[in-house]
């Protein structure tokens, strides 16, 4: 497991060394011992999660606030995804800005999405089966997101706003200005 610290600090890619022969393939998705050694971020996840969609579904920009707060792991079992990370912390000086990586199954590469972030992914292939590990619990009356295109976040999405395909839910979240320091952190 090498782990690379994105420009949002926090906010790790993790590649994942894959060991491959005429049987098919290994490799270990988590190593707490690991993670810890070259983050210095002592997590225990509690939660997994995994959806399938197609492509062109947007999911996000999702995150529970306080005490519910979750870090996730993510990854892409099946397909390719565009998987974005927002920093909402207010004191943080990345406050609004995204990352964004290609996840796929071929990849083996991770991302590690600390509390105080919004989380999203757009499906790029035809069909998409997307894992993650959370270190909280879900609280539905925690559960926060901010729209997908917000103007101040500007996330390029690679994909045209008629070739996306977005729940009602999702398609009404406010944005990010719109909310106050409590209902963030």
């Amino acid at each position: 497991m090498q782990v690379e610290e994105t420009p949002l600090k926090g906010c790790f890619l993790i590649h994942n060394s894959v060991f491959q022969d005429e049987r098919g393939y290994f490799f270990e998705s988590f190593n707490a011992k690991s993670f810890y050694q070259q983050t210095g971020i002592n997590t225990t996840f509690v939660q997994d999660n995994q959806s399938r969609s197609v492509r062109g579904v947007l999911r996000g920009l999702h995150f529970q606030k306080g005490e519910f707060a979750q870090a996730k792991l993510v990854r892409v079992l099946r397909g390719e995804v565009l998987d974005l990370a927002v920093d909402i912390r207010r004191n943080s000086p990345t406050f609004g800005k995204y990352y964004s990586v290609v996840l796929s199954e071929t990849s083996a590469t991770q991302l590690f999405v600390p509390k105080g972030f919004a989380h999203g992914f757009l499906v790029l292939s035809e069909i998409a089966d997307f894992f993650y590990k959370c270190d909280n619990y879900y609280n539905k009356d925690a559960e926060r997101g901010i729209i997908y295109n917000d103007p101040t976040i500007n996330i390029n999405w690679k994909m045209s706003d008629q070739e996306l395909i977005i729940s009602t839910k999702d398609q009404q979240l406010p944005l990010l200005q719109s909310f106050a320091d409590a209902d963030i952190v």
